[in-house]
């Protein structure tokens, strides 16, 4: 999708700050440093739209983007490591899990696992707490450009068993660097809000 239009439209601490609209909403989930932000501006053509760090533990709110009028994606604070108080953390826990359980507008959850490492436990609750809920499945396996290209269907594979993967659920790797995944990933969005 060709993407020219596109702001932070609201940055949320609380749920009373949610932007009131309809548009419907993507939300980015994973693990702190996973590149939630990275893949959202290669998701729409900026460098640094979505604000990105070498310290996990930089989005602390929840950002919304709104994207050409059509679709808000949702960036939300990463989970597992961060320089934070165990008290933020849990704030921003209980933050994630109101903004999903109680967004209406919320039409699909897109988890990012890093293509190099075998799930977290942290990952693996996320994954069987979407399960649960009933959303439907779409992981995006990041920095698979750190890998070679030869190496990556076994790092999927290691995912998929480490996850116990459905048939059903979607795993697409994916570079913020070369962009590899980027329209895959652009077309099931454009299903989920359609």
């Amino acid at each position: 999708m060709n993407v020219n239009n596109v702001e932070l439209t609201a940055v949320c601490g609380r749920k009373d700050q949610y932007p009131n609209t309809e548009l419907p909403e993507i939300a980015f989930v994973g693990k702190s440093n996973v590149g939630k932000s990275s893949l959202i501006n290669c998701m729409v053509n900026r460098k640094s739209l979505a604000r990105t760090s070498q310290n996990p533990g930089k989005t602390r709110t929840i950002n919304f983007y709104n994207v050409e009028d059509i679709v808000h994606f949702v960036d939300l604070p990463g989970y597992g490591y961060a320089r934070a108080s165990k008290s933020e953390i849990a704030k921003w826990g209980k933050m994630i899990e109101e903004y999903l359980l109680e967004r209406p507008q919320l039409k699909s959850i897109i988890l990012l696992i890093d293509i190099r490492h075998e799930p977290s436990q942290n990952d693996k609750l996320m994954y069987d707490w979407l399960k649960h809920y009933g959303y439907k499945i779409i992981i995006v396996t990041t920095k698979s450009d750190k890998l070679k290209r030869s190496q990556i269907n076994k790092h999927i594979s290691i995912i998929s068993k480490s996850l116990k993967l459905d048939k059903e659920d979607i795993l697409i790797p994916f570079s913020s660097e070369t962009r590899d995944g980027r329209d895959k990933l652009w077309d099931i969005i454009k299903s989920v809000i359609e």
